[in-house]
This record gives C-alpha cells, sequence and structure tokens, in this order.
C-alpha cells in the first residue's frame, strides 16, 4: 500500500513514477476506478468518495514535495498523472478539497494577504487574473481553473526556513541588510525560479523576518536579528550601512581591475624590452607606475570604508550587550523587589536563634532521663580513684606453674653415663627386656 513515508524513500526525478503506488500498473480495475470522476456529493457514496480522495490527496502533495514545486496548476498534475493515455477526471475535486482543508491556498489569496507592492512583476502575473477566474469567485463557483496556481503551504513554510537558515550561516548575515539579487544567488538551489523565491520571501515577510524596501531602484532586504525576533522595519542607518558595503563592494571590484591592468603593462614593459624597444617599455612602465598610484589611493578609501563599517558593527555588539545587561538588571530588580537590608538581618537573627534553641533541645535531649537520681559527679571521680589504688596493693592471680611429668622428653643435656645408668635400673625392673649386642645408646638414639 503507498504511503507518503514510503514516498520519501523514492529516488528524486522528473518523471514522478518512482512516487506512484504498486496497484499503478497492477490492478486496472483498482485504477479505472480511482481515474474516474467523483460523485456529484459525497453523501452518495462516502467510501468511494474517501478511497479516492485517501488515494489523490496524499499523492499530489507528495509529487508537490518530491519535485520541490511549490507552484501547483491543475494542468501540470494532469500530465504528471497521465496513465495509458488517460488523465484522472477527479483531479479538480481533490484541490478543491485541499483547498478547503487549507493545504493548498491560491496564489492570488496568498498575495493578498502579504504587502507585495515591491514586486514588480506582480501586477502582471498574480492581480490581473482571467475575467472568467474573477467571476467564478464572485459568483461562488468553487471550481479549480486548469492554470489557475495554488501554493503548497508546509512546503512554502520549509523552503522559508531552509532560506533563513541558508542566510544565518553566510557571510551576507554580518548584516541584516542584504541586497535581494546577492540572496537570490544564495538561494538558487532551494528556489529554482524567480516566483518560488519571491513566495519564500513573502512568507518571511508574512512571519515578520523579513522586510524589503526598494532604494534608488534596488531593492533590499532586511532580516530579524534572531530565529525567534520581529524585524524592524528598514531605518537610515540600514540604508547607511548598505551604501557603506556596496561602496566597498565596488571599491574592492576596481582594486581589482586596476592590479591586473598594473600587471599588464608590467608584461608590455617585459615583451618590449625583449624587443629591443626602449621608449615603448619606458611607456608601459609609466603607465604601472599611474595605475599603481590609483591602487593605493583606492586601497586607502577601502580601508577608510571598511573601518566605518568595523566600527558599526562593533557599536551593533556594544547596543547588543548594553540592552542584555539592561535586561539583567531589570530582571534582577524585579527579584530583589521586596528584599531590603532590614529585612536580610531580622531573617538572620531569627535563624541564629532557632539555630540557639535547637542547639539547647539537643543538649537537653543527650542528657537522657535519670528517673528522679541526682548523682554527684565528684563523688563518683573519688570512688572510682580509691576502687583503682585497692586493685593496685591486691597480689595479681597468677595460674600454678606447671608441673613436670616423668614422660616428658628427656633434656638433651644428660651425659651418656646417666642414660647408661638409667637403662640398666630399666632392664633389672623389667626382666622380658633383653638386652641385645648393641649398647644402650644405640637402643635409644631411634627414641631421641
Amino acid at each position: 500500500m503507498w504511503s507518503p513515508e514510503r514516498e520519501a524513500e523514492a529516488p528524486a526525478g522528473g518523471d514522478p513514477a518512482g512516487l506512484l503506488p504498486p496497484e499503478w500498473e497492477e490492478d486496472e480495475e483498482r485504477m479505472s476506478f480511482l481515474f474516474s470522476a467523483f460523485k456529484r456529493s459525497r453523501e452518495v457514496n462516502s467510501t468511494d468518495w474517501d478511497s479516492k480522495m485517501g488515494f489523490w490527496a496524499p499523492l499530489v502533495l507528495s509529487y508537490s514535495r518530491r519535485q520541490g514545486v511549490v507552484r501547483l496548476r491543475l494542468r501540470d498534475l494532469q500530465e504528471a498523472f497521465q496513465r495509458k493515455g488517460s488523465v484522472p477526471l477527479g483531479l479538480a475535486t481533490v484541490l478543491q478539497d485541499l483547498l478547503r482543508r487549507g493545504e493548498l491556498q491560491r496564489e492570488s489569496d496568498f498575495m493578498a494577504s502579504v504587502d507585495s507592492s515591491w514586486i514588480s512583476w506582480g501586477v502582471g502575473v498574480f492581480l490581473l487574473k482571467p475575467l472568467k477566474w474573477t467571476l467564478s469567485n464572485m459568483l461562488g463557483d468553487s471550481k479549480v481553473p486548469v492554470e489557475e496556481v495554488l501554493v503548497a503551504v508546509e512546503l512554502l513554510k520549509e523552503k522559508a526556513e531552509e532560506v533563513y537558515r541558508l542566510y544565518q550561516h553566510s557571510p551576507l548575515s554580518s548584516h541584516p541588510v542584504v541586497a535581494l539579487s546577492e540572496l537570490s544567488t544564495l538561494c538558487a538551489n532551494s528556489c529554482p525560479d524567480e516566483r518560488t523565491f519571491y513566495l519564500v520571501l513573502l512568507q518571511l515577510q508574512k512571519e515578520k523576518r523579513v522586510t524589503v524596501l526598494e532604494q534608488n531602484g534596488e531593492k533590499i532586504v532586511k532580516f530579524a536579528r534572531g530565529p525567534h525576533a520581529k524585524v524592524s522595519p528598514v531605518n537610515d542607518v540600514d540604508v547607511g550601512v548598505y551604501q557603506l558595503m556596496q561602496s566597498e563592494q565596488l571599491l574592492s571590484r576596481k582594486v581589482e581591475s586596476l592590479s591586473q591592468e598594473a600587471e599588464r603593462c608590467k608584461e608590455e614593459a617585459r615583451r618590449a624590452c625583449r624587443a629591443g624597444k626602449k621608449q615603448l617599455a619606458l611607456r608601459s612602465l609609466k603607465a604601472k607606475q599611474r595605475t599603481e598610484k590609483r591602487i593605493e589611493a583606492l586601497h586607502a578609501k577601502l580601508d577608510t570604508v571598511q573601518g566605518i563599517l568595523d566600527r558599526i558593527y562593533a557599536s551593533q555588539t556594544d547596543q547588543m550587550v548594553f540592552n542584555a545587561y539592561q535586561a539583567g538588571v531589570g530582571a534582577l530588580k524585579l527579584s530583589m523587589k521586596d528584599v531590603t537590608v532590614e529585612k536580610a538581618e531580622s531573617l538572620v537573627d531569627q535563624i541564629q536563634e532557632l539555630c540557639d534553641t535547637q542547639d539547647e533541645v539537643s543538649q537537653t535531649l543527650a542528657g537522657g532521663v535519670t528517673n528522679g537520681l541526682d548523682f554527684d559527679s565528684e563523688e563518683l571521680e573519688k570512688e572510682l580513684d580509691i576502687l583503682l589504688q585497692d586493685t593496685t596493693k591486691e597480689p595479681l592471680d597468677l595460674p600454678d606453674r606447671p608441673k613436670c611429668y616423668t614422660n616428658s622428653v628427656p633434656n638433651p643435656r644428660i651425659s651418656d653415663a646417666e642414660l647408661e645408668a638409667e637403662l640398666e635400673k630399666l632392664s633389672l625392673s623389667e626382666p622380658d627386656l633383653v638386652p641385645s649386642s648393641k649398647s644402650p645408646k644405640r637402643l635409644l638414639e631411634p627414641t631421641l
């Protein structure tokens, strides 16, 4: 099933076939129904009416967005959506419904809602409509003529935002006033034709982000300073700065042209020297020197103009900082409206008093409950000293010295003679023990 999201993924191109739904080529019965005309009223068959409208209305808007076309005509749409030699018979009804919903707007109505007096070609293109269009509107006929231009409202707003961002990120944004011709060159990719560019400017003018003024036969555009700020009318300062900027550009172009001329004279003098034409070489060098003097004079003027512009830009920055300071002081005054030194001192005293009360309560609770018994701390200290003195006089109750058992390990310091005597005693007392031929020392060695 076709959807605007699916259309957005299709590659861009002049042929609208890239955004057409699958049934466009596959379902003959469905397409025959969609290409047929709408009933005279939706009440006759609301299901068929809604099905056709749900197909064509998003398709028309997606075609406009896909092609980047702000201005639509019924004739162009009929040519774009031809199928096997047939044109959709219900497109006029679709456009009427989009006009009713506000997704499209007549170009003439849009022009009438904005001050477009600065558009020199507006009279011939926008205001002098064919007589039958005017009569049809006066008589209440809501049919859309095939040549009438309609504006895609949402796409126009998006292009206006895009143009404003282009200006903000360009060198032209160094000053809010810019020549209309320079802005048109900057927006060439976003606005493919002059009429689209003018409609975008009118949308920005409607949003109070730009204002247009004609000065000495040349149109200048003034932008709002911030994305959420409203533009102020063009004043004498703006016009003066614009003239200085134009003078700077003119002087820069003149300096560049004279630099090329001086280089040309230098090359002529070099060629004349190689050819042995001394007089011709001298004339070329004199022309080069005169050109360089003119360049020096123009550089001095250019430096003066640039210095004035730098001061103007610095003063504008100072004005912005001053306004920020003013806003900060106003906010600070408002926030300290009810705050005085006396109130602050009184508040600090109250806090100190509460802290002292809290300390007293904490000390009271830390003392615990004594059950009515009042102990004297000095007497307790004396009694504790007496107990300590008594304990030092009493002998320590140490455990008894452990007894020596007869079967303990013999002291290694006993001599061999003593060991042999002890062994003879054991042999006499126990007749079962028969001494071997080996010495007692050998018998006792494994046990040691």
